[in-house]
């Protein structure tokens, strides 16, 4: 069905007499909204100053005044580096947070630096600044949280709100239109979907979404009747693409690619720039500059209070195990660790004999290689309790994927898509997958895929709080299980 362009450039006409009305102040001003923010900001920094000079009973002075009139040049400068004050309209509010989070952070150390030159003529004690310090992240975060609630009300309302249109009716531009929908408190209001493509190339469905060809999308874009552009056709047209951007070249609106990635299992994604070339990453970890520092930091302090505590009963199983069966009390096998490289993963012992050679045999239901202690300590996991060792070493974490035995990641990578993935951070001694279930044998491949699968899931949604309660969970029921033997 082809778009009359006269006849939208008459509805748009009336629709966009709706829409800016509709729109509201903020929708216009943009510069305008920014610098409210920036009034509210410095206001709030201000006023937690006084209140905490107020607070503390001291005298302010002019070093004083310096100090408050340095960070609050400080806090301007790292806002302009950091950001801060752009649309944040399709980001996430945890994003919008961390930005100013970091901006207050930056702005304080550069405050205390300054501060500390001229600390002889300062009368501010350190608990008032401290006491500066947190009410004023609480005030410049909280707020935002506020805002940016009352804004997904008015959006949902109906004002503030932007236009958008979609190039090229693919499995990407129909799941941009849903996520549109889905989400309405962004104030992103879908007009419709634009191809070029022939009727018999076209599905039913296609035809009756189709409001035009694209040129007729251009030609809204150039009568401002549209805001946004996405183009969500196949990197394979990058020809098309390349043609559509030089037309998008002569309208006021944001133009937006849509890769279509879809077909691949996006894995922790991130822009990196070599030079003044940027690539997108598809397969990355989640461990990198801070996140990995959180990490081992983690990994570390809870490794470290356990083995405190647990010191004195692993000495006892260790001599429990070396005297009720021959061979060493510790067992150490070969498995695959982050990157994929060989490490060593030390165990208690739990069977008459071990396997850590090409062929490796998962313990089974009445295994007669399973020791009676052994059986005991496989049940209730009392066997991995020396991998806290390999936690401190830094070959293993306390949360992450299981290790598998190297002849195991041998056979199960030709079969499992995706499977050497889950070696992008280091094994854990537990994981998302084990608290969910996925102990113990994996006789049939549909098993290991299950456990890949959340293995991936955590890779993707890891915080410090989902390892907290990924550690929580394992306590309280993780170690035990039916399927181990």
């Amino acid at each position: 069905m082809k778009f009359n362009l006269l006849q939208s450039q008459a509805l748009n006409s009336n629709s966009s007499s709706r829409d800016e009305r509709r729109s509201g102040i903020t929708g216009h001003y943009q510069s305008s909204f920014s610098t409210v923010y920036r009034l509210i900001d410095l206001s709030l920094i201000t006023v937690c100053f006084y209140a905490a000079v107020f607070y503390y009973e001291l005298t302010l002075t002019t070093t004083g005044m310096i100090l408050l009139f340095i960070n609050v040049v400080s806090f301007q400068l790292a806002a302009e580096a950091l950001d801060l004050y752009r649309s944040w309209r399709s980001s996430r509010t945890s994003s919008m947070l961390k930005s100013a989070a970091g901006t207050w952070l930056l702005s304080f150390v550069v405050t205390l630096t300054l501060g500390f030159l001229f600390s002889h003529s300062v009368t501010l004690s350190p608990a008032m600044v401290m006491f500066w310090f947190a009410t004023s992240f609480v005030a410049l975060t909280v707020w935002r949280g506020i805002m940016r609630q009352f804004l997904f009300k008015v959006r949902r309302s109906g004002m503030n709100t932007r236009s958008a249109i979609i190039v090229g009716a693919t499995e990407v531009g129909y799941d941009m239109a849903q996520q549109m929908a889905a989400n309405e408190h962004l104030g992103i209001q879908f007009k419709g979907m634009y191809d070029d493509r022939p009727s018999d190339r076209l599905t039913a469905e296609q035809k009756h979404d189709i409001k035009g060809s694209i040129d007729d999308a251009i030609e809204l874009a150039r009568h401002h009747q549209v805001d946004y552009i996405y183009i969500a056709l196949p990197t394979a047209a990058e020809g098309r693409i390349k043609n559509i951007l030089e037309k998008c070249s002569d309208t006021t609106a944001n133009v937006y690619l849509i890769p279509n990635f879809f077909m691949y299992s996006l894995l922790n994604s991130r822009w990196q720039t070599v030079g003044n070339v940027q690539a997108l990453s598809i397969y990355d970890t989640p461990f990198q500059g801070a996140n990995d520092v959180l990490k081992r930091i983690e990994d570390v302090v809870v490794s470290s209070i356990i083995l405190a505590f647990l010191a004195i009963p692993m000495l006892c199983i260790a001599a429990a195990v070396k005297l009720t069966s021959k061979g060493p009390a510790i067992f150490k096998q070969k498995r695959y660790g982050l990157d994929g490289k060989e490490i060593t993963v030390y165990k208690f012992r739990s069977m008459s004999t071990q396997d850590n050679g090409p062929e490796v045999k998962q313990a089974t239901k009445n295994d007669p290689r399973v020791t009676k202690l052994g059986a005991f300590l496989r049940k209730t996991s009392l066997d991995e309790l020396p991998q806290f060792i390999n936690v401190l070493q830094g070959r293993m974490s306390i949360v992450g994927p299981r290790p598998h035995a190297v002849a195991h990641n041998e056979q199960y990578r030709k079969l499992i898509t995706g499977y050497m993935l889950r070696h992008k951070i280091r094994p854990g001694i537990t994981g998302w997958a084990q608290v969910n279930g996925l102990r113990g044998e994996t006789e049939t491949v549909n098993k290991m895929a299950k456990r890949v699968e959340y293995d991936l899931d955590y890779m993707h949604r890891w915080s410090v709080w989902f390892d907290l309660k990924i550690i929580l969970k394992t306590v309280v029921g993780g170690f035990s299980g039916n399927n181990v033997y």
